[in-house]
């Protein structure tokens, strides 16, 4: 008699759900006049007109019963809250680093690091830019240069860690304007422009390696860390077996520093982390934030909120938990595959990446495409996405045109313990539909445009 085949397994996520928010879906009629009042800017549709909100997972995650509890125990003192040392006891403990200073979110942390670190004429190579972090070493007066290896600019390349840094790249850069010109190495991961793409551990050896042999800085921008202790261990020799924390640690044992948007893998609404090995780079980091954020104990934090970071860090390890976040991206992508979409390859940790060139490909890049797509999703269904592609990108300092990007792309973030597999066959089959009916669509012009970081607050009309 033969044997019957087992079947593979489904798999739930490691929760169930205890509160519930009510959505609503709304019209074409309704969404049509939204997105008009919104100057096709996702950014600016009011949430009520949203159904299934993919902007960002950016303080947009469920917290737990643990987090939720741990906010009613808030030590709400101006100087030397309980919950500080709490959070600094676990930002040893997680992140190996004995020096910290919260701030109330990432991008703070950007900034106070970016003056601590930046003499005016000093270059910050890293492995792609990010918006918030390169405007920050802009204005500090460096220039960024881009050395992440040339397959993170092909969506349909499979290289399993699209963000590692190209070593001769930043060799290159190094003999060319000298170690001295070097304010830091910049380095995310996974690297979100490229689409949420992994870096490997080898490769951060390397450059951590050459790093130190030139006395240069290497700092990480941490944000997603967990995510890209997740791939080390799917995808890496020798890692197969080792723990999140136990990756995570030896990752973050490379840098001389990291910041933080609390708002990703912690799973919090507010917060951000400044953490380094330096001695001097905390002082200078404890002094600046009193001036810019709040003291040094809360960083402009409240203490409910520096407890439910605490708590996070204990939670975003657990591997059931960032399995059950990153099998909600596969899954998506494994259905946008079955209709045929063009998306950025591999799937990466946070978000689907669709490539809007390809998409939209009788679009120029100057009509905006990804902004287009974006646009077009929430007037199919009342999703809601983002642009990151020419929008993103701003315009050249010295020209005054417009950057173009190699990479025209259109995110679908997936808040974290938040959206069901039902909510995301919603998303791929509105996809789905647009992409029928792309060749209608004839791009969008920009109607105004702030000085920085246009992609928040743009405006535009269809063509």
């Amino acid at each position: 008699m033969a044997k019957k085949k087992i079947m593979k397994r489904s798999w739930a996520e490691p929760f169930k759900i205890k509160v519930v928010e009510p959505i609503k879906m709304t019209t074409r009629e309704h969404r049509e006049k939204a997105l008009k009042v919104a100057g096709y800017n996702t950014f600016l549709l009011k949430s009520e007109d949203v159904y299934i909100d993919l902007l960002t997972d950016s303080g947009t995650n469920a917290m737990s019963d643990y987090q939720w509890a741990g906010m009613m125990l808030g030590d709400e003192a101006y100087a030397g809250s309980k919950n500080f040392y709490y959070l600094w006891d676990n930002v040893k403990k997680y992140y190996g680093m004995p020096y910290f200073v919260p701030t109330h979110q990432g991008r703070a942390a950007e900034h106070i690091i970016s003056k601590i670190l930046i003499t005016p004429g000093d270059y910050v190579p890293g492995n792609m830019y990010f918006t918030t972090t390169k405007l920050h070493q802009e204005l500090a007066g460096a220039t960024f240069v881009d050395v992440i290896i040339d397959e993170a600019h092909d969506t349909e390349n499979e290289h399993p860690f699209k963000g590692n840094i190209d070593l001769q790249k930043l060799k290159d850069l190094v003999k060319k304007v000298g170690a001295k010109k070097i304010a830091y190495i910049s380095m995310a991961g996974p690297v979100n422009m490229a689409g949420g793409q992994p870096f490997s551990m080898k490769n951060l050896k390397a450059v951590g390696k050459y790093a130190k042999e030139n006395k240069i800085p290497l700092w990480f921008d941490a944000t997603r860390a967990v995510e890209n202790a997740y791939f080390i261990k799917e995808r890496e020799k020798g890692y197969g077996k080792a723990s999140i924390q136990k990756i995570l640690h030896e990752m973050c044992s490379y840098f001389d520093g990291l910041w933080v948007s609390a708002k990703k893998d912690l799973m919090v609404n507010i917060g951000g982390i400044l953490a380094t090995k330096s001695k001097k780079v905390f002082q200078a980091a404890r002094n600046m934030v009193v001036v810019y954020e709040g003291l040094h104990t809360y960083g402009g934090l409240a203490g409910r909120d520096m407890e439910a970071m605490a708590r996070g860090m204990e939670e975003m390890v657990d591997f059931d938990t960032i399995r059950a976040r990153i099998g909600q991206v596969e899954y998506a992508g494994k259905r946008l595959e079955e209709f045929g979409i063009p998306f950025v390859k591999p799937v990466g940790g946070h978000a689907i990446f669709l490539d809007a060139k390809k998409f939209l490909s009788h679009l120029k890049q100057d009509l905006f495409p990804a902004q287009t797509l974006a646009a077009e999703i929430y007037a199919d269904s009342g999703v809601r996405s983002m642009e990151r592609g020419i929008v993103s990108a701003g315009r050249n300092k010295k020209t005054g045109e417009h950057n173009y990007p190699k990479l025209e792309l259109v995110r679908l973030t997936f808040p974290r313990r938040v959206y069901t597999q039902a909510h995301i066959d919603v998303t791929v089959e509105s996809i789905a539909s647009v992409y029928e009916n792309r060749k209608s669509f004839k791009g969008l012009r920009m109607t105004y445009e702030p000085k920085y970081l246009r992609f928040f607050q743009g405006r535009f009309e269809r063509i």
